[in-house]
């Protein structure tokens, strides 16, 4: 019989509280998936390599986790090492925590959202401080646009991984019927696909001028656990400086956002492709 291979799940670690919350709420998810965890450690000068600190992290964390952890120590910068190592590596998911100060501290904006847009695999990140130990509510932003399909099929997996149930949402400009139509009619067909394949499911539609405040403030109004976006990896001019909804989100959620990437890429095979 052959033995699957295991996923990998990879984690930036800057010692910062919340870069330890995400190795504590990776806990599950290696579990259900049957990964490893590998800790990334990305030090900016010799001295800094924290090796005691950081072999003390892994073992304390395959010990309460229960599944294999291995750690890299490497110099560079955080954003650009997390994705070459990605790469290298061919992790499955990247899970990182979002801070407002020491190493983290201009991961909010140009810096997180270079990370995510050039990330081989999804990405969830955490921002809030609250520990999640499961899933039950996942969050689906839907558009109209051709990527949203293999987003939803990532949301399909992830849910049959925890039982969650999933929650769509659909986002219109209340001035454009025409979208809102097309967007309600494709919401319907979603669920429908969503509820064949025996997950709980709901939409709602919103019409609403400020797409990012209002997924947040609506995931946090159901209590959801997960919200998932798409990756945008090309950005209009435009967009580099105002930056785009799923960057937003990314940016102001207390609720930890996985974001997908839109191309298929092996590396996704345990998340999914290919509604």
């Amino acid at each position: 019989m052959q033995v699957k291979e295991r996923g990998i799940i990879l984690i930036p670690i800057d010692f910062t509280k919340q870069s330890l919350l995400a190795v504590k709420q990776s806990y599950n998810l290696a579990k259900y998936t049957h990964s490893k965890l590998v800790l990334l450690h990305v030090y900016e000068k010799a001295g800094e390599e924290s090796y005691d600190a950081l072999n003390k992290l892994t073992k304390q964390t395959e010990q309460e986790s229960g599944v294999p952890t291995e750690f890299m120590n490497v110099k560079g910068d955080i954003y650009e090492e997390t994705d070459r190592v990605a790469e290298e590596i061919k992790a499955t998911l990247i899970i990182a925590g979002l801070e407002s100060h020491m190493k983290f501290r201009n991961i909010i904006g140009s810096s997180a959202s270079k990370l995510i847009r050039k990330a081989p695999c999804p990405v969830i990140t955490i921002r809030g401080g609250e520990h999640r130990d499961g899933c039950e509510n996942i969050l689906l932003p839907l558009d109209l646009s051709d990527e949203t399909r293999e987003k939803v099929d990532a949301a399909v997996q992830f849910a049959q991984y925890f039982g969650s149930s999933i929650r769509i949402l659909g986002v219109f400009d209340p001035k454009d019927a025409s979208y809102e139509n097309k967007l309600l009619a494709y919401s319907h067909q979603v669920k429908q696909f969503i509820k064949s394949k025996g997950i709980s499911c709901t939409n709602k539609s919103i019409p609403a001028e400020h797409v990012a405040e209002t997924v947040v403030e609506y995931a946090n109004k159901i209590e959801c656990d997960l919200i998932m976006i798409m990756n945008k990896p090309s950005l209009s001019i435009g967009e580099m400086f105002g930056g785009t909804d799923t960057q937003k989100i990314v940016d102001i959620s207390n609720i930890p956002v996985m974001t997908v990437q839109p191309m298929k890429r092996e590396s996704m095979t345990h998340f999914g492709t290919g509604l």
